[in-house]
């Protein structure tokens, strides 16, 4: 289960319950999330999205607890047309 809750309009705290529970802090820039979604996708459903991107790749012990969320294309090049076909 994924949880998401915003710190403020660029933070977010990710709690990712499975085997093990762990609990993660992202940062979005505005310019980013508008980037990828078009402007039809707020920042908080971006991050949803982008942990469900992450956990069909990696379990939930190996995301990094805190990373601005551009990173996440730095590990998986597929990231960002991945989800914006997700969103889309």
């Amino acid at each position: 289960m994924i949880q998401v809750e915003a710190i403020d309009e660029r933070t977010f705290k990710v709690t990712v319950t499975a085997a093990s529970t762990t609990t993660h802090t992202v940062t979005v820039d505005p310019g980013y999330c508008h980037q990828l979604t078009g402007g039809h996708t707020d920042a908080l459903t971006l991050v949803k999205k982008s942990f469900e991107f992450l956990l069909e790749r990696e379990p939930n012990t190996s995301i990094l607890r805190r990373f601005d969320l551009p990173v996440i294309g730095r590990y998986f090049p597929e990231y960002e047309e991945t989800i914006r076909r997700m969103l889309g």
